[in-house]
Order: C-alpha cells, then structure tokens, then sequence
C-alpha cells in the first residue's frame, strides 16, 4: 500500500511545467489577465484544464506565478538595475531594459505589468490588485536605492527621492505603453535618450 501511493506521489507530469508557466506566461502577457481565456492558456500551455489546476491551481495563482517569472526573466533588468554604481546608472538600466524588453522579438510588444489588467470588471481584480501592489513595491525600491544615493551624496541633498523615482518609472512605463501602441525600439530609445539627456535631480 505504502509503494503504491509513492509511485502515484512520484509520477513525472505528462508536460514540461516549466515550459507550460513560460507560454502561460506570454499568453497574459499579449491579452492581459481577462483577456486570457482558460481556452487560450490551456492550448498554448499543451495541456487540459484539469491538468492547468492540477501543476497550477486557478487561472489567479497561475498569474501570480507567471508574473514571477516575467519578473525573474525578461523584466529582471529592474532588480539588476538597483546595483548600479550611481543614480543616474541606475535610470539608465532601467529605461534601456525597458525599451528592450517591450520589444523582444518574438515576444509581446509592451510589459506584462502594465497591460496584465487594463480591464477592470470584477473578475479581473485579483489580477489588477497583484499588479498595483507590485509596481509600488517597484517604485519603493526605487526610492530607497535613489535615498541611498542622496545619503552618499551621489544626489543633491534636497533631492525628493520619492518623486524621482516616480518620474523614473513614470517613464518606464510610459515606454511599455508607447510599445504596446507600436513604437519601435529605436524611437523609444530615444525617448529614453532624451530622458537621460535632461537628467538633473
């Protein structure tokens, strides 16, 4: 009795769960949180639905885990960014890896974060309630690491590192909404530029 509930316990899934969380993942990324029906993920996940709440609970908790992964894959340029020597290093990395990203080839044009849930009827709350919280937890980020900068003089002293770092990711998402709307990396690396250019904290 014990070997055969091991045997069931250890049976390998019929499909990679990590490649399954990746093409989840772009799917949410194109159409959004609502605009990703249980259909749509389950066809480019390969599986069926019992199999999709089996590996990955409700499409809620499938969100949430494909939002870690955009976040520790194509959007990890915002944690790395962070360890940049110097304020204005640090707004460089970010806005350079946001014009990278929100035009990957093959990828969706935008960022998961800000198209995950434009839609705002009931059913996409849960959806819209992740986000929100982690692009505040993104820019409360950022206002410590720029604070830190102030504090190591690396910033003027009267330098608001809060409202600093909410210009800065202002711009980053400003730039995943104009890819979304179709702008090309080159244009919106020189929105970025000119961003840079005017850099004076």
């Amino acid at each position: 009795m014990g070997g055969s509930s091991s045997t069931v316990i250890g049976r390998p899934r019929g499909f990679d769960t990590d490649q399954a969380l990746e093409r989840a993942m772009e799917v949410f990324w194109a159409r959004g949180y609502e605009g990703a029906s249980l259909s749509d993920l389950t066809a480019a996940m390969g599986i069926n639905k019992t199999s999709m709440y089996a590996a990955f609970g409700n499409k809620e908790q499938l969100f949430r885990k494909a939002l870690s992964r955009y976040a520790e894959g194509p959007a990890a340029y915002a944690i790395h960014a962070l360890a940049e020597p110097t304020a204005r290093e640090v707004a460089e990395a970010l806005l350079r890896g946001a014009v990278r990203t929100t035009t990957l080839p093959g990828s969706p044009a935008g960022c998961l974060t800000v198209q995950g849930a434009l839609a705002s009827s009931a059913g996409g709350r849960p959806a819209y309630d992740v986000l929100v919280a982690w692009r505040n937890d993104a820019s409360q980020r950022l206002t410590e690491r720029f604070q830190r900068a102030v504090d190591e003089g690396d910033l003027p002293r009267d330098t608001d590192a809060q409202q600093l770092a909410r210009y800065v990711m202002t711009l980053n998402f400003g730039i995943a909404v104009q890819a979304a709307n179709g702008l090309g990396h080159d244009d919106l690396q020189q929105i970025a530029d000119t961003a840079l250019r005017n850099w004076r904290p």
